[in-house]
C-alpha cells in the first residue's frame, strides 16, 4: 500500500534529517516505527503526510509512493483527499469546539454527508466521548483528547492511518486501552495502521511487522516476535539483560555505545 524508498529529507535546505530512509506498509496490517527521540520519526509521517513544507523541509532524494501513485510532491490536502490521515503527537484537538463538531471536522475531505453512522461508531469505540458529545474539546482529559483525535481520523474514513507517539503523556492503564481500541480497528475496520512509538513493548504487542529507526535511517526490521528475541532490542529498547532481567536506566544509557548497527 505505502512504500518509501531511500527517501532524504532536508530542511531549511541545510539540515540532513532522513538518510535513505525505506520501508514498507503492507494493506490491511499495523506497521511499528520505533526509535528514541531525533531518529526522524515524526518526519518520516510528514514526508508522508505533505506537512514538510509548513516547517521549511522537503523531500529532495527517494520516492513515496501510496497505492500505486508517487505522492512525496503533492500538497497536504491532496494526499488527505486520498485516504491518509495523520495523528499528529500531542493530539491537537480544536479546543474550543465540542467532542461532535471535530468529529464531524474529520469527515470534511469525505464525498458523502451522512456522517452520524461514523459518529456512532466513533463512540462505541471510545465511550467517554459519548457523554462528552457536547462538551469543548479543551476541557477533555489527556486520554479522552487521544481518544478524539484517533476519532476524527476514523470519520475520514482513512485507508491509512498514522498515528505519532499515541501513549506520550498518558497513564499505563489509559495507553492499554488505547492501543487494544488501536488493534479492534485495525482488524474491525480493516484500516492500515503506521505507528510511531517509543513505547517499544506495547507497539511489537499490537504491530505485524516493525522497523527500528536510529539517526534518520533504518537499522533494523522484522516481526516482533523476532525483534523482541534481539539482544539489541531487549537490550536498548525492552531495556532487559540477556536473563530477561530488568536493566536500569544507568546501564541502557552506559550501554548505548556498543549498538552494533551504529558500530
Amino acid at each position: 500500500m505505502l512504500s518509501l524508498n531511500n527517501v532524504e529529507v532536508i530542511y531549511n535546505e541545510v539540515i540532513l534529517v532522513l538518510k535513505g530512509m525505506s520501508l514498507h506498509v503492507p494493506e490491511g496490517q499495523i506497521v511499528a516505527l520505533l526509535g528514541s527521540n531525533g531518529a526522524g520519526k515524526s518526519t518520516t509521517l510528514k514526508a508522508i503526510s505533505g506537512l514538510l513544507k509548513p516547517e521549511d523541509g522537503e523531500v529532495t532524494d527517494g520516492e513515496i509512493e501510496f497505492q500505486g501513485e508517487l505522492i512525496h510532491k503533492l500538497d497536504a490536502e491532496q494526499i488527505v483527499r486520498r485516504g491518509i490521515f495523520q495523528v499528529m503527537e500531542g493530539r491537537r484537538v480544536f479546543e474550543h469546539l465540542t467532542v461532535e463538531e471535530n468529529l464531524i471536522a474529520g469527515g470534511y475531505t469525505r464525498q458523502d454527508r451522512n456522517l452520524k453512522p461514523d459518529i456512532d461508531l466513533v463512540y462505541e469505540y471510545f465511550l467517554p466521548l459519548r457523554d462528552r458529545r457536547k462538551q469543548a474539546a479543551g476541557y477533555l482529559s489527556g486520554g479522552e483528547q487521544q481518544m478524539l483525535a484517533i476519532g476524527r481520523a476514523l470519520m475520514a474514513k482513512s485507508k491509512l492511518m498514522m498515528l505519532d507517539e499515541p501513549s506520550l503523556g498518558l497513564a499505563p492503564l489509559l495507553v492499554n486501552e488505547i492501543f487494544a481500541i488501536i488493534q479492534r480497528i485495525n482488524q474491525e475496520q480493516a484500516t492500515t495502521i503506521l505507528l510511531v512509538e517509543q513505547n517499544a513493548r506495547l507497539a511489537l504487542e499490537v504491530a505485524n511487522y516493525a522497523y527500528i529507526m536510529e539517526n534518520g535511517r533504518i537499522v533494523l526490521d522484522g516481526p516482533p516476535d523476532t525483534l523482541k528475541e534481539n539482544t539489541d532490542v531487549r537490550e536498548f529498547y525492552l531495556g532487559l539483560t540477556e536473563v530477561g532481567q530488568r536493566k536500569s536506566y544507568r546501564d541502557v544509557k552506559h550501554y548505548k555505545r556498543r549498538k552494533r548497527w551504529l558500530s
